[in-house]
């Protein structure tokens, strides 16, 4: 039965991530109800729903549009893979718990900022302000412990964005300091203080070695939210136990 109900969020969370690539795409530039249909973004073709199967479409077209044949972009079946795994991860660690809820949640969220920040290096406000209240809501039926942390945890996340924003002169952007403002709510004072240590250690890693594989240059302009999501996520399900192994190790 476990093995059933994994199965069963790995093939939601790819129909969520299907989905959450559409929001992630369309909600920043405004075109989420202009177009119930999907389609090709190169040709324009209308997809059929076989065109439109989680992953399975990808390979089967071997990553080429029917049509057009131009390559379809990977973030594609990547995101649709990362969310079912994430879902699955989810209810395998939490069960069908309010932790359960949170994790999709957050999953969700993360996975939308993913897509619409590599795209266009942009966190849409709109996708933050639907998932504030919800957040708000199941934090306030699970707090965190102490009851404050997750206020000072925005608090926190806030003001440590506002400094680097200024410090930097525009090196991050209002939207990851509102993403952080929204996470310190999710995560607590400790969760965010390691989200955002984590979240440099990310940046720091992948950026070199999209350097050594010139994918990017010095000068190319990079998006930070996906560094800070994949932080969080981290955070979220390990967070407790990196905290706990730093401070046995060096206290």
């Amino acid at each position: 039965m476990e093995l059933y109900y994994i199965v069963v969020f790995f093939i939601f969370g790819s129909v969520f991530g299907s989905f959450y690539n559409v929001v992630g795409l369309r909600v920043p530039q405004n075109s989420f109800f202009q177009s119930d249909r999907s389609y090709c973004p190169r040709c324009e073709k209308t997809l059929h729903w076989y065109e439109l199967l989680p992953i399975i479409s990808y390979v089967i077209q071997t990553g080429k549009c029917r049509n057009c044949k131009n390559r379809i972009s990977p973030l594609y079946p990547t995101i649709e893979l990362s969310t079912a795994i994430l879902f699955s991860f989810s209810y395998y660690l939490y069960g069908f718990d309010i932790d359960l809820v949170m994790a999709l949640l957050l999953t969700s969220l993360c996975v939308i900022i993913i897509v619409s920040d590599i795209t266009y290096m942009l966190i849409p406000n709109k996708i933050l302000l639907v998932f504030l209240p919800i957040l708000i809501i199941v934090r306030i039926i699970d707090p965190i412990e102490p009851w404050w942390s997750s206020l000072v945890g925005a608090a926190i996340g806030f003001i440590l964005l506002m400094v680097i924003i200024l410090v930097s002169k525009g090196g991050m952007g209002a939207g990851d300091m509102k993403l952080f403002t929204l996470l310190g709510i999710v995560l607590g004072y400790k969760g965010i203080l390691l989200t955002f240590f984590l979240s440099t250690i990310f940046g720091t890693i992948i950026t070199i070695l999209l350097l050594l594989t010139k994918r990017i240059n010095r000068k190319s302009a990079i998006p930070f939210g996906p560094y800070i999501c994949l932080a969080s996520l981290t955070t979220f399900y390990f967070g407790n136990e990196i905290i706990n192994w730093y401070i046995t190790s060096f206290f």
